[in-house]
C-alpha cells in the first residue's frame, strides 16, 4: 500500500468516525452547521490553489530556464515545453490541473527523474507529520502548563517571568532559535544529532511501512531505530513547539484568570473543595474552550514554521521539498504541495470547529 494512502487512512478514519458520531448524535442545528462548514471548505481550498497556480505563472523564470540555463537553444526549450504541456493556453493548463487534483493524479515532477509527485509527497508528508505532531504537543502542553501556573501566581515574579517568556519566545525567528539550539545541544554539548531524521547506518536496518519512522520502528520492533528517531526529533520539534507556545501561554493565562473569578468557582471554594481541583478541574476545563479555537488558527502557522524548521535541520519533509521546488520553478510540484497543505489546514479547521461546538453547547447555529 502507498505510504501516502496509509497516512491518510491512519489519520482520516478516526477523524471520519468522530465526525460521523457527532453528526448523528448532534442536534439538527449542529448537523446543518457541519454541512455548511463542509460546503464552505471546498471553495476555500479551490480559491487558494487557484491563486497559487496563477501566481506561479506570473513570477519571473520558468522550469525550462532553470533546468537548461540561459544558453539553451530556442528549439530545445520549445521541445521541452511541449513535452511538459507548458505551451498550452493558460486556461487549459488550469483546468487540467484542477482535474488532476480531483482525481488525485498530481502528475510528474518537472525536474530530476520526473517521478510521480504523489510518490515524492508520500515520502515527505510522513516526515512533516512526524515533526508537527510532537511540536503541537509541546506548544499546547507547555502553553497550558505555564499559562495556568502564571494565572495561579498572578502579579507575582513567576507570573511576570512567564509573560515575558511568552512575548520573547513568540517573537523569536524560528530559524534563529533552531540554529541556536543546534549550536548548544548538537555542537557544544553533543547531546543530539545536528540534522536529519535517523542515523544513516540505522536507517538501512529499518523496515518501512508507513514512512512514519517512529511508527515503523515500533511495528518492526527495531528499538535502536526508535532511539535514533527520537534523538533526531527532539530539537526540530522543540524549536517549532516552543515558538508557538507563547500564544497558548498568554491565552491560557487570561482565560484561567477570568474563569477563576466566576461565581461557580467561588462557590466551589466556599464548599471547601481543594484549590488544585478548583483550578484544574473547573477553571482550566472551561478556559480550554477559547484555546481550542486558536488551535485551528495555529495549524497554518505550524505548517509555515515547518518550512523554516525543516530547512534549518535538513529535515526531509514537505516544507523543505516546497523550498527546493520553488527554487527550481517546478510549477507542478509546488502547486500540488500547496494543494495538500490547503486540504490539511481546511480539514483541521473543520475538525476544530466541530470540537468547539461539542465543548460549548451554549453556541447556537
Amino acid at each position: 500500500m502507498h505510504p501516502l494512502l496509509i497516512v491518510f487512512l491512519v489519520f482520516g478514519i478516526p477523524a471520519g468516525f468522530a465526525l460521523g458520531w457527532v453528526f448523528l448524535r448532534g442536534s439538527e442545528s449542529l448537523r446543518r452547521y457541519i454541512l455548511t462548514r463542509i460546503a464552505l471548505t471546498l471553495p476555500m481550498v479551490l480559491i487558494l490553489i487557484s491563486v497559487v497556480f496563477f501566481v506561479l505563472r506570473v513570477m519571473p523564470g520558468d522550469v525550462v530556464s532553470s533546468t537548461l540555463g540561459p544558453k539553451a537553444s530556442e528549439e530545445t526549450r520549445q521541445n521541452i515545453m511541449e513535452a511538459l504541456g507548458l505551451d498550452d493556453p493558460l486556461i487549459v493548463q488550469y483546468f487540467r490541473f484542477l482535474g488532476d487534483v480531483v482525481t488525485l493524479d498530481l502528475g510528474d515532477s518537472f525536474i530530476g527523474a520526473r517521478r510521480p509527485i504523489v510518490d515524492e509527497l508520500g515520502e515527505r508528508l510522513p516526515a512533516t507529520l512526524e515533526l508537527i505532531i510532537p511540536a503541537a504537543i509541546i506548544a499546547l502542553g507547555s502553553g497550558l502548563l505555564f499559562g495556568t501556573y502564571a494565572a495561579i501566581r498572578r502579579k507575582k515574579p513567576v507570573d511576570y517571568s512567564l509573560r515575558l517568556y511568552s512575548v520573547i519566545i513568540y517573537s523569536m525567528p524560528i530559524f534563529w532559535l533552531g540554529l541556536l539550539l543546534r549550536l548548544v545541544f548538537s555542537v557544544w554539548l553533543d547531546w543530539t544529532p545536528i540534522a536529519g531524521r535517523i542515523d544513516v547506518v540505522t536507517n538501512t536496518t529499518l523496515e518501512r511501512t508507513t514512512n512514519l519512522l517512529f511508527v515503523d520502528s515500533i511495528l518492526s520492533g527495531n528499538w535502536a531505530a526508535l532511539k535514533s528517531v527520537l534523538r533526531h526529533m527532539i530539537l526540530p520539534a522543540a524549536t517549532l513547539g516552543l515558538v508557538l507556545s507563547g500564544v497558548f501561554v498568554r491565552l491560557t493565562r487570561i482565560n484561567v484568570i477570568e474563569t477563576l473569578q466566576e461565581d461557580y468557582v467561588l462557590a466551589a471554594r466556599a464548599r471547601g473543595i481543594r484549590e488544585r481541583i478548583v483550578t484544574y478541574s473547573y477553571a482550566l476545563k472551561n478556559a480550554m474552550i477559547p484555546v481550542v479555537t486558536v488551535i485551528g488558527l495555529q495549524v497554518a502557522i505550524l505548517l509555515a514554521g515547518a518550512v523554516l524548521t525543516e530547512t534549518v535541520f535538513n529535515w526531509p519533509g514537505m516544507g523543505r521539498y516546497l523550498i527546493e521546488r520553488i527554487s527550481a520553478r517546478d510549477f507542478q510540484a509546488v502547486q500540488s504541495t500547496v494543494a495538500v497543505f490547503a486540504l490539511f489546514v481546511a480539514l483541521i479547521s473543520l475538525a476544530v470547529d466541530v470540537i468547539y461546538s461539542v465543548l460549548d453547547p451554549r453556541v447556537k447555529y
